[in-house]
C-alpha cells in the first residue's frame, strides 16, 4: 500500500472524526494515497466479521471508499494472540493492509493495555507485530503507528527497532511522547534519526498545520511520506497543497485555497446515509464538531454564528449568508 519509491500522503485515524463518511469525503480530493481507519479495539475476545464490517464498511468495496480511497484497518490492543486472530478476521473480511496502534494517548485506552501504554514494553511491540505478520499472507502489509515514547523521546529508537524486527512494512511516528498529549513541542528530528537507522519507510506525523510546517517537517525528518489529521480537516484544501508539493499524481495541482464550507458540509451529509435517521440535534452536532476543529486550528471564521444552530439545515443556511465573502479568515498559499 505504501510504495517506498514514491511519496505518500496518508489520512490519519481520528477516533470519532475520520469515520467512513469523512474518509470518503477526503478521498474525493485525490490528495491522499490512502486512509487509516479509526482503531478497532481488541480486548477480551475477537469480534466477528460483521462487527468489523460495521466499523470499516469499505471492506465490502475492496477496502476502498465510495470515492476510491484505499483504507487500511487499524487494530488496538495488547494481546498478541487475539490481535493476530483479529487481523485474520479483517483479512477475510476484505482488508488489504493492517496497522497497529501503539500511539493513542487516551487514558481509557492506556489503562486497558492499549495504544501508547505498549511503548513502555518494547519487546511486546515486537511480539505483537510478529504475531500479526505471521498470521497473514506475505502480500498483506503490516505496519505500526508509534509516538516517540511514553515520557522520554529517546525511547523511539528501541520501540521502532522492535516494530521493524517484528516485520513491520513501515512505521508512522507521531513526534511527541504520550505524556505530552497534543501539547508542543514536536520533535521532528528524532523521526529523521529513526529513518536513517532503519531500512523501512517512515511516515512523519504531528503538528503539520500549514505549508511552512510541512516544509520544516520534511527538512528535519528527510521523509517522503507524511500523515495529516487535524491539519487536513481544519483547513480543507491544505492536503491538496501538500500533495501538489509532493507531486502526487492523483491530485489536481493547486497553489491557492479558500474553503467552501457549505459545499464541504453538504457533501459530508450526502455521504452519511445514517444522517436520515439522526435527530436534528445529532446531525448538527456532527457538523459543529468539524467546524469547531476548523475554528480552533484552521481558517474557519464563523463558528460564533453557527454554534447555536439547531439543525444541519439551519447551520447551512446560516453559512450561506456569508457567500458574499470568503469563508476563511485568510487564504492559504504555497
Amino acid at each position: 500500500m505504501l510504495d517506498s519509491t514514491s511519496p505518500a500522503l496518508i489520512l490519519a485515524p481520528m477516533e470519532g472524526v475520520t469515520d467512513a463518511p469523512m474518509r470518503a469525503l477526503q478521498g474525493a480530493t485525490g490528495a491522499f494515497t490512502f486512509a487509516v481507519s479509526e482503531f478497532f479495539r481488541i480486548s477480551h475476545s475477537v469480534p466477528g466479521k460483521s462487527v468489523l464490517l460495521r466499523h470499516v464498511p469499505e471492506l465490502t468495496n475492496g477496502a476502498r471508499t465510495s470515492t476510491g480511497l484505499p483504507v487500511q484497518v487499524q487494530l488496538l490492543g495488547g494481546h498478541a494472540g487475539r490481535l493476530a486472530e483479529a487481523a485474520v478476521v479483517a483479512y477475510e473480511a476484505g482488508a488489504t493492509a493492517i496497522d497497529m496502534n501503539f500511539g493513542c494517548p487516551a487514558n481509557t485506552v492506556n489503562r486497558h493495555d492499549g495504544g501508547a501504554s505498549l511503548l513502555k514494553h518494547p519487546a511486546r511491540i515486537r511480539e505483537i507485530v510478529r504475531a500479526i505478520r505471521d498470521a497473514l499472507p506475505s502480500h498483506v502489509p503490516v505496519s505500526a503507528k508509534l509516538r516517540l515514547g511514553w515520557d522520554c523521546v529517546d525511547s523511539i529508537h528501541e520501540n521502532a527497532a522492535m516494530a521493524a524486527e517484528g516485520g513491520a512494512s513501515w512505521l508512522t511516528i507521531h513526534a511527541r511522547t504520550r505524556t505530552q498529549g497534543y501539547a508542543p513541542p514536536v520533535y521532528w528530528p528524532l523521526i529523521g534519526q529513526v529513518r536513517e537507522r532503519l531500512e523501512i519507510p517512515i511516515v512523519a506525523n504531528g503538528d503539520i498545520w500549514n505549508m511552512e510546517g510541512f516544509q520544516r517537517c520534511r527538512e528535519e525528518t528527510g521523509c517522503r511520506h507524511f500523515m495529516l489529521g487535524r491539519g487536513a480537516l481544519a483547513t480543507p484544501g491544505f492536503a491538496n497543497l501538500v500533495a501538489t508539493e509532493l507531486g502526487i499524481a492523483a491530485c489536481q495541482p493547486q497553489t491557492e485555497m479558500i474553503a467552501d464550507w457549505p459545499t464541504q458540509l453538504r457533501r459530508l451529509t450526502e455521504l452519511t446515509p445514517e444522517f436520515r435517521e439522526l435527530s436534528p440535534t445529532q446531525s448538527v452536532m456532527r457538523l459543529k464538531q468539524w467546524l469547531r476543529l476548523a475554528a480552533t486550528h484552521g481558517t474557519f471564521a464563523h463558528f460564533d454564528a453557527i454554534k447555536r444552530s439547531r439543525s444541519a439545515d439551519e447551520l447551512l443556511a446560516t453559512l450561506r449568508n456569508f457567500t458574499r465573502g470568503p469563508f476563511n479568515k485568510r487564504p492559504m498559499t504555497v
